[in-house]
């Protein structure tokens, strides 16, 4: 698969000891853009994909355990399934609950081996904006899709939901600096729709965004459960986390309800785009 960046290097060690993180902390949470209800981030991309009667070839990039894959195969409809994920133990917990004719390949979304036009749909759920070299994985996604076929992908557009994700920010941004945290994931222009548009416009045309809230009435420990699952929790030495979990309990008793819980979620987004 080539040499990897050290971005690539942490990842690939995170889903060794992890896998599943990512559908364990989506897959259960019902999602809402503006105008629709969902009952996961992995139904919105799900939703993406029109039931036809010809069979059409999907491919998810970083496919993870292989939830969303799961969800197309159950349709019972003539679809070919493609996961990519340079994580073995990601692409062994996916073969583990996935029928044998979901293809599943080791790869970098630098350097895909699919064939070029081959593909009608590129689906990527909480993956695009963490990858190097967005530019050329872009590329080599157009490169895949058919002419006018489809990109669509759920990205982060804010760590956690309302004035949780405030007060986890306000608590874990000196920790990290004492912790001297030096791993940076992605392109700065991922974190915005300015930066999606001018990324996608050599390669794609009609593209369109929509805000997704999915949200969680979670209490303290288990939202503390959910961080440790996160990249930058991860990162942190292990008296840094205590630091953090002691100093973010503390900042979260005034929001807790009559229950203990408090109100907040992750904040995703949708981008749909056509190959030109």
């Amino acid at each position: 698969m080539g040499s990897f960046s050290a971005v690539e290097l942490y990842l690939q060690d995170f889903h060794q000891r992890m896998a599943g993180a990512t559908s364990a902390a989506f897959a259960t949470l019902g999602a809402r853009s503006a105008a629709t209800q969902y009952t996961s981030s992995y139904a919105v991309l799900a939703a993406c994909i029109p039931d036809l009667a010809e069979p059409v070839r999907i491919m998810d990039l970083a496919c993870g355990d292989g939830h969303l894959l799961k969800l197309l195969s159950d349709r019972q409809r003539p679809l070919r399934l493609i996961g990519v994920d340079m994580s073995q133990g990601e692409l062994d917990a996916a073969r583990a609950v996935l029928p044998p004719n979901v293809t599943l390949l080791q790869e970098r979304a630098q350097a895909l081996s699919i064939e070029t036009g081959s593909v009608d749909y590129v689906l990527s759920h909480m993956a695009l904006m963490l990858m190097d070299d967005i530019a050329q994985v872009l590329g080599e996604i157009r490169r895949v899709l058919r002419p006018q076929g489809t990109l669509a992908a759920i990205v982060g557009r804010t760590f956690l939901l309302g004035e949780v994700n405030d007060i986890f920010q306000s608590v874990f941004r000196p920790i990290a600096k004492e912790d001297a945290l030096s791993l940076s994931f992605g392109d700065r222009r991922t974190h915005t729709e300015a930066g999606w548009t001018e990324l996608l416009a050599p390669e794609f045309e009609q593209v369109q965004f929509t805000d997704i809230d999915v949200a969680w009435q979670p209490l303290p420990h288990e939202l503390w459960h959910a961080l440790t699952e996160t990249y930058s929790i991860d990162l942190l030495s292990a008296s840094a986390k205590e630091r953090l979990r002691e100093r973010l309990f503390q900042a979260l008793a005034p929001l807790q309800k009559s229950d203990g819980t408090v109100q907040t979620g992750w904040g995703v987004r949708l981008i749909q785009a056509q190959a030109r």
